[in-house]
């Protein structure tokens, strides 16, 4: 399989970045008619993306093409952010395939499917659409405000829906997300809840549990860090402690009646971690991330996919993107392509999640995989 990027960064959103981008990519690898293309724009194009996609379907002679805008995109040769950009990736054999929708088997990880949305597309019963017998990966287009506009498009074409599915039909690959947190307290078990509220943690109220591991890791009277604090949950102590759980961002605590109002509702029994974002455990966490889906390919990977959340990336670690730094020494001249998004999407404990600040990382081959 042939397959390469290109990234074209300019003064404004024109469709000659998009064409540029794509023809590229394909003197990069060699290929004079890719079978099909994924390209990503930055949000400048976003509430007219359409010349762009024709001019990438023109320099490719290929209808097959998906993506979305983002607020920045990046392939292995550099991120952009602020500035209107494309980034393209083709491929001489590989297609997007519809998603089946399979009666008969149940979900044995075999089959993935990119799923690029956007954030009025998306909700969890759409992500796992009962019998849809495939993990969904991908990430939610978005722009530095999260109001719009937004843009997916697939056969070339923007998406009345909001969202574009595909299997990718001639190569195999491996997904983990890649949390970057640091855990600073011992599971305790939810012992009552109202909604997205959680109201006491091994019964104690939940505000007074959560400041008080915030104040031992933190060693200081500093305010509770709101934006930074993370729930990290499972339904078993012992799926906290292997690093296989849920998140739920914090979105105020209540310190009228010490309770705490979260993204999710979580369930009486759930067994709940406190976290904190932190870029040394981030950095750790993504190169095991990419170690551990390298050993589940028989063989080298050909290309990589990377959805990255708006509020990691250069954001997170202070200008540089050591996420893509990182896997870039770890696999140098793997083509990249993705995207900062406003969510990433992948499956956790056997479901298809929405995550905040992680990085979702795909290796592919054509070759089968193991899973270990």
């Amino acid at each position: 399989m042939k397959v390469a990027t290109g990234l074209v960064v300019g003064k404004k959103p024109t469709p000659e970045l998009a064409a540029k981008a794509v023809e590229s990519a394909m003197a990069k690898a060699n290929i004079h008619a890719p079978s099909s293309v994924l390209l990503f724009l930055t949000s400048e194009f976003a509430a007219d993306p359409h010349s762009a996609i024709v001019a990438a379907a023109k320099a490719a002679s290929c209808t097959q093409i998906i993506g979305c805008s983002a607020s920045g995109i990046f392939t292995e040769e550099d991120w952009v952010l602020d500035s209107p950009a494309a980034a393209a990736m083709v491929f001489s054999d590989l297609n997007f395939n519809h998603p089946n929708v399979d009666h008969s088997t149940e979900n044995n990880g075999e089959n993935l499917l990119l799923t690029l949305a956007a954030p009025n597309a998306i909700n969890t019963t759409w992500l796992n659409t009962p019998n849809l017998n495939a993990f969904r990966f991908g990430g939610v287009s978005g722009d530095a405000t999260g109001h719009g506009p937004f843009s997916v498009w697939q056969n070339g074409k923007g998406t009345t829906q909001g969202y574009c599915e595909v299997s990718l039909h001639n190569a195999s690959g491996a997904i983990a997300a890649s949390h970057g947190l640091k855990i600073i307290s011992a599971p305790r078990r939810i012992t009552e809840v109202k909604s997205n509220d959680v109201l006491s943690i091994a019964n104690l109220p939940a505000f007074a549990t959560l400041n008080a591991a915030w104040q031992k890791h933190n060693n200081a009277a500093e305010h509770f860090p709101y934006h930074q604090l993370m729930a990290v949950y499972a339904s078993k102590a012992s799926a906290l402690e292997r690093g296989e759980y849920n998140l739920a961002s914090l979105i105020i605590a209540n310190e009228d009646n010490q309770s705490v109002t979260l993204t999710k509702p979580l369930q009486v029994g759930d067994w709940l971690s406190s976290a904190i974002r932190d870029i040394d455990s981030a950095q750790v966490d993504i190169v095991k991330t990419a170690n551990t889906l390298k050993r589940q390919l028989v063989d080298e990977p050909e290309f990589a996919l990377l959805f990255s959340c708006l509020g990691r990336g250069p954001y997170f670690y202070n200008g540089v993107d050591q996420d893509l730094a990182l896997i870039k020494t770890l696999f140098p001249n793997l083509p990249i392509i993705g995207f900062y998004g406003n969510g990433e999407i992948a499956p956790i404990n056997g479901m298809n999640e929405l995550l905040q600040y992680s990085a979702v990382l795909g290796l592919f081959t054509k070759s089968k995989i193991t899973y270990l």
